[in-house]
């Protein structure tokens, strides 16, 4: 899910800091190396830190335990938690940070420039990792400048949740709604949305932005920035026409206030969720859902259909996290050994099997696991994966993997963060009725080129 406003503006606040902070991190209670390199052959020993990660489910321990028992020279020590910027900045400012780091892949680009991890070239090599298992969109995300600096790990895509029970109140088929028509967006909406005065019931179409806009940008036309993350791109008419198609779909919904108000309330991770509830008709969210859905709500009437773009061509948009390697690290062999075993395919599959036995047990279906590792992912579904018998949740699994194949991730970029909050930013503004869209996208356009020009110095 997408961070939130004042999570970013904490983010930025601790990259200003890093550069003064000198704190020591040490103890049990740290996230700072053992001092054992690890040797400078490559072998894997010592102790091994890592940070962002933890022992979540069986998809974790699974994996975790294949590598300490094909390592059994490495004293792992977990840091359970989720990934905290503050703390890992000020771990490389003193010197002392963990050996391996799990972040969401769209930082990289911003750390690999201000220096804070390092290359892996000598890790792959030392390794014999090999690039090319990774999905094309995954890996370029983890690349800066030709350079290679993550480790891909899942591939979270984005496909459209319908929900037939509304649609069928509404007279249509999940047949009829066609997102590449644009200008029939409206008036689909408002035979999908339950508007009563001041009051939302049901949410026709949720355009999922600002988090989305890519994606929809994309489906225009246009790209948000280059390709090689250097150049924005955010005042393109098409940029603009894509977010003034979302914002008037909100609007037509009783504006972002009451939208967002209703759309809070929604518990996806429940058997109370808004499809359950038919609190929603038509929305693009990312592949886990689907996972949810079967678990949750085996009875309910899914669609699930490729989001697409304007000439109805499937499109998606990858994202993921990265094992990265911290400036400092003490043991920077076990850390490569790690992420190279994390995200093997053997090791997928073990995990990938581990989770399939673990919700049979539970009487649930198996909807796969995704992966950033595309040997893995064919192998889990061409050797683990059984359709559940469910028509909806097997077809919906089938278009997921159709889609993967498509997908494009939004580059890494040296001024990653900064780019990311310039539209961020605008699109709030627009939704919050402050800007118009080409007002807020051009104010946009000028603070990402002046964060760009910053770092390309």
């Amino acid at each position: 899910m997408a961070r939130t406003m004042r999570a970013r503006r904490l983010a930025l606040r601790a990259t200003a800091l890093a550069g003064a902070v000198a704190l020591t991190v040490t103890g049990c209670g740290g996230v700072g190396g053992s001092g054992d390199d690890g040797g400078s052959s490559g072998g894997a020993t010592g102790t091994l830190t890592t940070m962002g990660f933890g022992r979540s489910d069986e998809i974790a321990t699974t994996r975790l335990d294949a590598f300490t028992r094909d390592h059994p020279d490495v004293a792992l020590k977990i840091t359970e938690g989720a990934f905290d910027e503050q703390q890992f900045l000020s771990a490389v400012a003193s010197g002392n940070p963990p050996d391996l780091v799990y972040l969401d892949r769209k930082l990289v680009g911003t750390y690999a420039t201000r220096g804070a991890i390092r290359p892996l070239t000598d890790c792959v090599g030392k390794q014999g990792i090999d690039l090319g298992q990774y999905r094309r969109a995954a890996r370029e995300q983890v690349t800066l400048g030709g350079t290679v600096y993550g480790v891909p790990e899942f591939s979270s895509v984005r496909v459209v949740y319908l929900n037939e029970a509304v649609l069928r109140r509404a007279g249509l088929t999940a047949d009829q709604v066609n997102l590449a028509d644009w200008a029939a967006l409206p008036a689909l909406n408002a035979k999908l949305a339950g508007v009563s005065g001041d009051r939302l019931t049901r949410i026709g179409i949720d355009p999922k932005i600002p988090e989305f806009l890519p994606m929809w940008a994309r489906a225009n036309g246009a790209e948000l920035i280059s390709a090689d993350g250097t150049k924005a791109n955010l005042d393109d008419p098409r940029v603009v026409e894509a977010l003034t198609t979302g914002l008037k779909l909100i609007q037509d919904q009783g504006g972002f206030g009451r939208f967002k108000s209703f759309r809070d309330t929604f518990d996806f991770f429940g058997a109370q969720n808004p499809l359950t509830k038919n609190q929603i008709a038509a929305w693009p969210m990312e592949e886990w859902f689907l996972n949810q859905a079967a678990k949750n709500s085996p009875k309910a009437e899914l669609v699930v259909k490729p989001f697409v773009d304007r000439q109805g061509r499937p499109l998606t948009m990858s994202s993921g996290q990265a094992w990265v390697i911290p400036k400092g690290a003490k043991n920077p062999d076990a850390a490569c050994a790690f992420a190279k075993q994390m995200t093997a395919a053997d090791t997928w599959f073990a995990a990938a099997k581990a989770r399939a036995e673990a919700r049979r047990a539970a009487g649930q279906p198996f909807t796969g696991v995704w992966t950033g590792n595309e040997a893995a992912d064919k192998r889990i579904f061409d050797e683990l994966y059984r359709p559940t018998g469910n028509k909806r949740f097997d077809d919906a699994v089938a278009t997921i993997r159709s889609v993967q194949d498509v997908a494009f991730a939004m580059p890494a970029s040296p001024a990653g963060q900064e780019f990311d909050k310039a539209w961020y930013d605008a699109v709030n503004r627009v939704l919050a009725g402050q800007q118009q869209p080409a007002e807020a996208l051009a104010r946009a356009q000028r603070e990402a080129t002046a964060a760009l020009d910053r770092a390309a110095k």
